[in-house]
């Protein structure tokens, strides 16, 4: 059984501490990218399961980093989910053009992100 790879691009090293914890008891594997630009490469070189995108990001934001993966062929069909603590109006909207398959508000509850990340891409 092939492990499924989630791809977590997020600037904030605790926050990706929490994903690490919360992953580490599932069959999960977590790659990791710290900037934008490192996520769109790292997701096009591992072609990760699943990609958890934070949106406020150096050198380019979560929003623009998905519109680039949306646009390659190799990655157009790979779940996103954006992940943002601003949740200000209009980002959901943002992420939705952008291409995001679904939309989280920090703060969130591990438990909700653990089952989002189950429905999109269930274990085993």
């Amino acid at each position: 059984m092939s492990n499924q790879a989630i791809l977590y691009v997020e600037d904030n090293e605790l926050n990706r501490k929490l994903v690490r914890a919360l992953l580490k008891a599932t069959t999960y594997t977590l790659i990791e990218a710290n900037d934008g630009e490192a996520g769109v490469a790292k997701a096009l070189a591992e072609r990760p399961d699943l990609i958890l995108m934070d949106i406020q990001l150096p050198k380019i934001s979560g929003i623009e980093a998905t519109r680039q993966l949306r646009a390659d062929p190799a990655t157009t069909g790979t779940p996103i989910v954006v992940i943002t603590s601003f949740a200000l109006s209009g980002d959901e909207q943002k992420a939705k053009e952008a291409g995001a398959t679904a939309y989280m508000a920090k703060p969130y509850s591990p438990r909700e992100l653990l089952a989002l990340i189950r429905q999109i891409l269930p274990e085993g």
